[in-house]
């Protein structure tokens, strides 16, 4: 260890401002907050043990009814459609722009990443102007089409839904970015040789592009799961009373145990339930998706 040190230690010195960061800021938080999820913790007084230690978790799941249930349920189903759509969507517009010439190409991707960079408090103010009830753009397309209108984020049987499609009608720019690169990776060799056999354009997607961007797929599936059952900004914007609690997610309830109720034992359980929720989400994928295909 101390030869290693000596040979090698001075290049540690350049991801030490990283490291330090990440220590800091996030890896003590995280076992700070597992600490507190077992405690009642008060920013006056500090931390005191439950007693049974699990308390906060049973309280996590019993209390107003059982309403955090009722957020995992949402967040599972606005997950399920979301990433489904988001990786359909994405793999579907690349193979779309990749026949392309490279200027093209280049135009579409920078055109179809611009929603990434725009902050998500602004995406979901532009959707609840949308859905308004009274003179938002979607009551306004049903208006001339002579259908009655509808009370998109009001409506506690819709409001979920409303929320989803918001979601999936927005561009997935980092699919569509990352599905064309790989794309644009493939040797053309293997669709040549394809060609020869006598494949077609839709044989040579199903049976070459497909299966070779199985990584990339395996990358977007677990970057957007973690994303979609992290949702918040959305749903804090666009509908902040939560309509009957049918909109209501993880991590609302997390936000409304931890900073408005201050009960930071519950939210920190909470948050660690989605920890797991999330591990063994991506642990199913890894083992379904993964792929030791190279080219």
């Amino acid at each position: 260890m101390r030869r290693f040190f000596q040979k090698h230690g001075w290049s540690y010195l350049f991801i030490l401002p990283s490291m330090t960061t990440f220590i800091v800021f996030v890896f003590i938080p995280v076992v700070w907050a597992f600490i507190i999820s077992f405690q009642k913790y008060s920013l006056r007084s500090g931390g005191r043990w439950m007693d049974p230690f699990y308390a906060n978790y049973e309280t996590a799941f019993t209390q107003f009814g059982g309403i955090f249930i009722t957020a995992i349920q949402n967040t599972v189903v606005y997950s399920f459609f979301t990433v489904t759509a988001n990786i359909f969507l994405g793999l579907i517009l690349s193979s779309l722009i990749q026949p392309l010439s490279h200027s093209l190409r280049t135009f579409f991707r920078a055109a179809y990443y611009l929603p990434a960079v725009t902050s998500a408090l602004i995406i979901g103010m532009t959707w609840s102007f949308i859905y308004n009830a009274q003179w938002g753009f979607a009551n306004y397309l049903l208006r001339l089409l002579g259908l009655p209108l509808v009370r998109w984020i009001s409506d506690p049987d819709i409001a979920l839904a409303s929320v989803t499609a918001s979601a999936i009608l927005t561009i997935p720019a980092t699919a569509v970015v990352l599905y064309s690169a790989a794309m644009g990776s493939i040797p053309t060799e293997y669709y040549e040789a394809a060609e020869l056999d006598g494949a077609n354009g839709i044989q040579k997607w199903w049976h070459i592009t497909v299966p070779l961007i199985k990584s990339t797929t395996l990358y977007l599936v677990v970057l957007y799961s973690i994303a979609s059952f992290e949702v918040f900004e959305r749903i804090y914007i666009m509908v902040p009373s939560g309509v009957g609690n049918s909109t209501q997610t993880i991590v609302t309830q997390i936000y409304n145990n931890g900073f408005k109720d201050l009960n930071f034992g519950v939210g920190a359980a909470q948050a660690f339930v989605l920890f797991v929720m999330i591990a063994i989400i991506a642990a199913f994928q890894f083992r379904f998706l993964q792929s030791d295909v190279e080219y």
